[in-house]
């Protein structure tokens, strides 16, 4: 078996979903803007993991979203084949980075603002 699809709790999918796919360059997988239905996934796997950009409606998924956002924690974690060319082209763009590429002996990683309530990690192994 394999993730087929999980979900990334937002405060606004309709956001994420254009942050999502402008920024982070994910494709569009579903876009149901009236129903707050986004799901992406990412171009070099269109057939691997989708992320369902769910609203945080629930109490315990907003309580969720900003336990781990005032904790600095991502919520999920992106590989790169180049971190420090990945954090210049999102920076270019705009985005918002809370640390800067970091070496540590898991690999490089950095990690940033996806402007709807959640931190992502980009990683790249060494």
């Amino acid at each position: 078996m394999k993730i087929k699809l999980t979900s990334v709790y937002v405060n606004n999918p309709i956001k994420a979903f254009h942050f999502y796919t402008e920024y982070i360059g994910f494709l569009e997988h579903m876009f149901v803007p009236v129903a707050s239905l986004a799901i992406v996934v990412a171009p070099e796997d269109r057939d691997g993991t989708a992320l369902l950009l769910e609203p945080n409606t629930h109490p315990a998924a907003k309580t969720y979203q900003e336990a781990m956002y005032k904790d600095s924690l991502p919520v999920i974690t992106l590989n790169a084949i180049d971190v420090h060319e990945k954090y210049e082209e999102l920076i270019a763009k705009g985005v918002t980075f809370t640390q800067k590429p970091t070496e540590s002996k898991w690999g490089i990683s950095a990690i940033f603002e996806d402007t709807c309530g959640n931190l992502i990690q980009i990683h790249q192994d060494l």
